[in-house]
């Protein structure tokens, strides 16, 4: 339950110039370096380029995935505790659109990291031939462009909406959004689960889950919600912000993280314990390539670091509330679910056991800080805060019991 009462103290809802381009200094310093030294990585290694920096892609688009996940989820359900921070989300959904140019080397390295992607192997398995029609390399760049169509259509739609509230104070652009949201909730979940199928599951064409579209997505949510918690407390940092986002918004920031934590878990859980109670060869044998050589103790070490420990850490009341345990945890979060993604695409090119790349450091860094150089740059263009909407003060009064 909260209380609400009208709020003493309000800050700038803009950003000082003079921070902005600080920052946008240092994104772009960022993504010039890790770029530079990952396109050098392409000529010394594509098979490595391509598939660590298939990881990257994956692990920074889900979090904009994300994003508009809880956007929309937020409208759907009246939330107004989250309307401090909802500007964040809504911008970082908003630059969805320029993964499309993230996706072009994923399509141009078709060759090098699917199979089924060529026509003698396809020739030689029975398998293969029987999803030729879904797995060729046409229909995979298609899709994925209708992928980023249907994204972009709901993120674009929704930061239109609410950023012209900015100006006309008009409720109607609220109730549009959550009209926005009740078939966007479903259109962008089913995208992103076949863009899991595509991009992701078939790497192992012979393998298939229909629990894995959500076991990615609720990666993405968990990643997004630590990518909110660590803009908000960056912002605080240097000042910004400081009476909006208050101690009870972080709180209830940590109890999503906690939330989503354990549900990660149950489906990555769910998973396979089908498979393993069923025990059927072509469906067990993706997790037996994880349980061999190194990768067993990675496969482990996930299971402690991406559940046990963030679960025994988050579940007080007091650690949500400290704001130092929980960046320590977002940022933990945050490594725990690239090591998830690098463990689900790299045993198909190590499969002897986990074999670390320098481009698995560079390739993130450089897809993320090309979605922060439009996050901020965008984000400077209007309101940090939604000051238009109506459940405003009742966020800022926000009080958890």
């Amino acid at each position: 339950m909260a209380q609400h009462s009208q709020p003493a103290t309000l800050d700038s809802f803009r950003l000082d110039e003079g921070l902005w381009t600080k920052v946008r200094n240092v994104i772009v310093f960022l993504f010039l370096i890790s770029a530079a030294a990952t396109a050098a990585g392409y000529f010394l290694n594509q098979k490595q380029f391509f598939h660590s920096y298939l990881a990257a892609f994956m692990w920074s688009t889900r979090i904009l995935l994300g994003a508009l996940f809880f956007l929309m989820a937020g409208y759907l359900a009246g939330a107004a505790w989250n309307v401090t921070v909802r500007r964040f989300s809504e911008t970082l959904a908003s630059c969805l659109p320029y993964g499309i140019l993230l996706f072009l080397p994923v399509a141009l390295g078709i060759h090098e990291l699917y199979r089924w992607s060529h026509p003698d192997v396809v020739a030689a398995d029975h398998v293969l031939q029987g999803k030729a029609v879904w797995l060729n390399s046409q229909a995979f760049i298609i899709r994925g462009v209708v992928y980023f169509c249907i994204w972009t259509f709901f993120a674009w739609g929704i930061y239109r909406n609410s950023t012209a509230m900015d100006t006309d104070k008009n409720i109607e652009h609220m109730h549009s959004n959550s009209r926005y949201s009740a078939p966007g909730l479903l259109l962008v979940f089913l995208a992103t689960s076949f863009a899991a199928f595509d991009w992701l599951m078939s790497l192992d064409p012979h393998w298939f889950s229909t629990i894995y579209g959500i076991y990615i997505y609720a990666g993405g949510a968990l990643a997004s919600m630590c990518t909110l918690t660590l803009i908000s407390l960056g912002f605080r940092r240097v000042g910004v912000l400081k009476n909006s986002i208050t101690e009870e918004h972080y709180h209830d920031l940590g109890k999503w993280m906690f939330a989503v934590t354990v549900f990660w878990t149950y489906v990555s859980f769910s998973q396979y314990m089908l498979y393993w109670y069923a025990n059927i060869p072509e469906e067990t044998i993706w997790f037996r390539n994880r349980f061999v050589g190194s990768w067993l103790s990675v496969s482990k070490f996930l299971v402690f670091g991406h559940f046990v420990f963030p679960l025994f850490f988050l579940i007080t009341r007091k650690t949500k509330r400290n704001l130092g345990t929980l960046a320590f945890m977002a940022v933990w979060l945050l490594v725990m679910d690239y090591l998830d993604i690098h463990w689900n695409v790299m045993p198909t090119l190590h499969p002897g056991g986990f074999s670390p790349h320098w481009l698995d450091i560079t390739a993130p860094i450089a897809t993320t800080s090309f979605y922060a150089f439009f996050f901020w740059n965008r984000l400077k263009q209007h309101a940090i805060v939604p000051v238009g909407d109506v459940r405003l003060y009742q966020a800022l009064a926000h009080h958890n019991l």
